[in-house]
C-alpha cells in the first residue's frame, strides 16, 4: 500500500509522484491511498508507523521506505524493493488475461449500464439484442490498460470488442458482422 498525497494517477506532491514512478518502474503491485480522502486517516499512519510524513510504502502493514529520507537513487539501488514487494503482472500478460476473461470482452468508456460515448452505446445495443453473453471493462478506470490495449491490439481507438481473446474490431466491424448475420437469417 502506498499512502500518499493524491492518487497514483494524480499525485499531489513531488515525493508522492516520485514514489509512484518508482513503483511503476519496478513493476511493483501496489494500491495507492489518498491521505486527503478521509480526515481521520492522516493521523492514523503517523501513529501506526511512527513517521509523520508521506508518502509511505508499506508491505503487509509494515513501513518499508519513505522517499523524503532517501534519495531516489538510494531507494532504487536498494535490493529491498526487488525482494519484498509483490510484482505486478507484465502489461502484455495482463492485457492477454483481460481480453480472455470472457468469451466476449467489450472494452469501452463506461460500465454496462452507462455508455460514455455513442459508439459504445451502439455496440451495447447490438450485444444486448443478440443475446450474447459478454463482459465489460471500463477503460476509464485504468489508464495503463487504456493506453496499452491500443498497442497490444494495434487498434488505436475505442470501443474494442474481443472474441475468445482476439480483436473483433470496433463499431464499424461489429455493425457489418451484425448486418451480415441478420441478412443471412432472413
Amino acid at each position: 500500500m502506498l499512502l500518499m498525497k493524491g492518487t497514483p494517477q494524480e499525485a499531489r506532491c513531488g515525493f508522492s509522484k516520485q514514489m509512484v514512478e518508482i513503483v511503476h518502474t519496478y513493476n511493483i503491485q501496489c494500491s495507492g491511498f489518498d491521505i486527503f480522502s478521509d480526515e481521520e486517516v492522516p493521523q492514523e499512519p503517523q501513529t501506526y508507523s511512527n513517521w509523520s510524513t508521506y508518502p509511505q510504502l508499506s508491505v503487509s502493514g509494515e513501513l518499508i521506505r519513505r522517499l523524503d529520507v532517501l534519495t531516489t537513487k538510494e531507494l532504487e539501488a536498494s535490493e529491498e524493493l526487488h525482494t519484498i514487494c509483490p510484482k505486478s503482472p507484465k502489461l502484455h500478460e495482463k492485457l492477454k488475461a483481460l481480453t480472455n476473461k470472457a468469451s466476449v470482452m467489450f472494452f469501452k468508456k463506461g460500465n454496462k449500464q452507462e455508455a460514455k460515448c455513442g459508439f459504445s452505446k451502439q455496440i451495447l445495443e447490438i450485444l444486448s439484442s443478440s443475446g450474447v453473453e459478454y463482459e465489460i471493462f471500463d477503460i476509464l478506470e485504468a489508464e495503463e490498460v487504456q493506453q496499452g490495449l491500443k498497442a497490444y491490439s494495434n487498434w488505436p481507438t475505442y470501443p474494442q470488442l474481443y472474441v475468445k481473446g482476439e480483436l473483433a474490431g470496433g463499431l464499424d466491424i461489429v455493425k457489418e458482422v451484425n448486418e451480415n448475420v441478420n441478412c443471412c437469417l432472413y
